[in-house]
């Protein structure tokens, strides 16, 4: 089956963000990555997604499109994104230029998610300031969204990956932590990605922005799960490290994973959230720091046999 455009982030949508195995050799990281993801396509799954930080920051990779490429190769069908990538960390035309070349070498199937960054290993290691990060980011999200619609290519003109975006577009999600985040995204024509603590009342909030400012893309719900017993010790370590660069202790405030033991139950009651907060599509994650490869193959499995058909049906019959 092949994917059309009209399938990456799409309304109704249910993808898998994966996280390397990161107590492994770099070599099985991969394999296991890569791994994951065609297990994850095969049941169902419409696409996948990777995420950035460097320095073995728990549970992240440094380079999220060049994992999508591997994917995207690896697999017939379904999509993948870097989603998020820093953008302040790199040039907004280089990345332009890599995303829209995979986009030609994956027509339809490659979207980009793009946030600031907080991290200041982060930005030390790519000899960035993180003092401008934020500026850096309001400036170039409409510059990254235009390119990779064929629009304003300046020197580029000539580039025939980036020509073609003019007909085929490539889908743009910005990280959206903030109802101000939200009106910017929808003010330059891209969707939201939203994160996966917040609470379902923050979320309607920044979702509500993102609508009353003429939003029309997608607005990404993020949202850990588990069927099954739920993986309380692994999850509190995750929000430690967390916590640790927020702020301190609960900055994130309540957990937010949803499990259950049914898994027409757990389908519900993320239908029930999606619905609440007034996204529109969701992304699942079920790996933390410490959990055994095996362990998140089987969840896959099960969420692709089990939850998936009926989180897919409520959606249908909620549009």
């Amino acid at each position: 089956m092949s994917a059309t455009v009209d399938n990456v982030f799409a309304p109704g949508s249910v993808s898998l963000r994966l996280y390397p195995h990161n107590d492994l050799p770099g070599p099985e990281v991969v394999s296991e990555l890569c791994g994951q993801a065609q297990l994850a396509l095969d049941y169902g799954f419409d696409g996948i997604m990777t995420s950035e930080h460097h320095g073995g920051f728990p549970g992240y990779l440094p380079n999220p499109l060049q994992i999508a490429t591997f994917i995207l190769e690896e697999n017939s069908h379904g999509w993948a994104a870097a989603c998020p990538l820093l953008l302040p960390l790199r040039p907004t035309a280089l990345v332009a230029e890599e995303v829209a070349w995979l986009s030609a070498r994956h027509p339809g199937r490659v979207g980009v998610g793009v946030a600031a960054g907080a991290l200041p290993l982060d930005f030390e290691i790519a000899g960035a300031s993180l003092d401008s990060a934020v500026s850096s980011f309001k400036a170039e999200l409409p510059r990254l969204i235009n390119m990779l619609r064929g629009e304003d290519l300046g020197a580029l003109n000539g580039d025939p990956a980036l020509s073609h975006c003019a007909q085929h577009p490539v889908p743009v999600l910005s990280a959206a932590a903030s109802t101000g985040a939200a009106r910017r995204a929808a003010a330059v024509g891209a969707g939201i990605l939203m994160e996966g603590v917040s609470s379902v009342e923050r979320l309607a909030q920044i979702c509500a922005s993102y609508d009353e400012a003429g939003g029309t893309g997608t607005k990404m719900l993020i949202r850990r799960v588990w069927l099954g017993n739920p993986q309380r010790d692994l999850v509190a370590r995750q929000r430690e490290v967390y916590d640790s660069y927020a702020g301190g202790a609960s900055a994130f405030g309540e957990d937010q994973t949803i499990t259950a033991h049914d898994a027409v139950a757990l389908a519900t009651r993320l239908h029930e959230v999606v619905v609440q907060s007034g996204a529109d599509a969701v992304n699942l994650r079920v790996h933390l720091p410490g959990m055994p490869p095996a362990h998140v193959r089987e969840q896959i499995q099960q969420l692709g046999e089990e939850v998936l058909p009926a989180l897919k049906s409520l959606f249908r019959a909620s549009r």
